[in-house]
């Protein structure tokens, strides 16, 4: 296992890093043209968002030694991102996400183009030590879905205990990353939701649309969710246009959704949430929930899930103008 040196990150985000393919609106990204390649994958896309609003981030994820994997690179350069534990692969590609948008802009992923037979990088991510000075490690359920990457994984979470370090998970639910052949709305199996149950039993602070809450926990309300676990953590339930609910400590309240003036894609909206909570981790509850619904409402007026990222002021500016 790779040692990675000291160093001053706060935060470590694990998980896939990947190409969304966004076809025409209301079109098909595998036949109908243009599509818009944007880089993405939901821990990236925290990374990044992070780093862009000045939070020290790390991550740690596999990508293909191809032209996918140098344009990360170049990106992560760019942003500040430090990609210590950036491991490239020889063999298997970057991952390439069909995403079908509707005219209104939502999103479905679809499937995935570029296996060469082997998998995609991201499935065989390998172990490495997490750095000491870590405090919080963002993790999804993604690697749960291949063998190889649900073990790093869990060597990922064990030193988190060890270390006593904070867990954020965003459930991310995405059927088609565990079976390619998958209703890509379909809820998880009762295997799948057995290999989730030590990610939910671990974190400190959950992240879950109200779609996935109905699924793990059969309840949309948070309080109950972090009533229901030993661990009590923090839990936010998001739910597209409609207001956040949220349970943070013993606080908990509802928080409505900020609307951009032109909504162009909502893909990373959900990843610039957390990235604004977990920026503003030290905040008031109420403060650190608007915050976060101000980084989600910024990216939807841009396409991708990176590129439109708000900076720390442009998020204050958005709020004072809403004063």
């Amino acid at each position: 296992m790779r040692t990675l040196a000291s160093s001053a990150q706060t935060v470590v985000c694990l998980g896939e890093a990947l190409v969304d393919r966004l076809g025409p609106l209301g079109g098909d990204p595998e036949v109908d043209r243009p599509v818009d390649d944007r880089l993405g994958g939901a821990p990236a896309n925290v990374a990044c968002g992070l780093a862009r609003l000045g939070t020290p981030v790390l991550f740690f994820g596999r990508l293909g030694d191809d032209l996918i994997g140098k344009q990360f690179v170049r990106l992560f350069e760019q942003r500040g991102v430090q990609r210590s534990a950036l491991q490239l692969d020889p063999d298997r590609p970057s991952r390439i996400v069909l995403v079908r948008r509707s005219h209104e802009g939502e999103r479905q992923f679809q499937g995935f183009v570029g296996n060469r037979g082997q998998g995609f990088a991201d499935q065989a991510l390998a172990p490495i030590s997490l750095p000491r000075e870590t405090r919080w490690l963002l993790v999804g359920t993604i690697p749960m879905a291949t063998a190889a990457s649900a073990s790093t994984l869990k060597v990922a979470l064990e030193q988190a205990r060890q270390q006593r370090l904070s867990i954020a998970l965003d459930v991310n639910w995405r059927p088609t990353f565990w079976d390619p052949e998958a209703d890509p709305t379909s809820g998880p199996s009762t295997a799948a939701i057995e290999l989730i149950r030590p990610l939910l039993e671990q974190a400190t602070l959950i992240k879950v649309s109200r779609e996935e809450a109905i699924w793990f926990f059969n309840t949309g309300d948070p309080g109950e969710i972090q009533r229901g676990l030993l661990q009590r953590p923090d839990v936010v339930i998001t739910d597209g246009a409609a207001p956040v609910r949220w349970c943070l400590g013993d606080q908990a309240g509802v928080q409505p959704a900020f609307q951009p003036s032109d909504v162009v894609d909502t893909t990373g909206a959900g990843d610039a949430f957390t990235a604004g909570l977990l920026h503003r981790r030290k905040a008031a509850p109420v403060e650190r929930i608007r915050f976060a619904a101000a980084c989600g409402a910024l990216v939807c007026a841009g396409a991708g899930g990176i590129d439109p990222q708000p900076t720390e002021a442009q998020v204050e500016a958005f709020l004072g103008q809403l004063s």
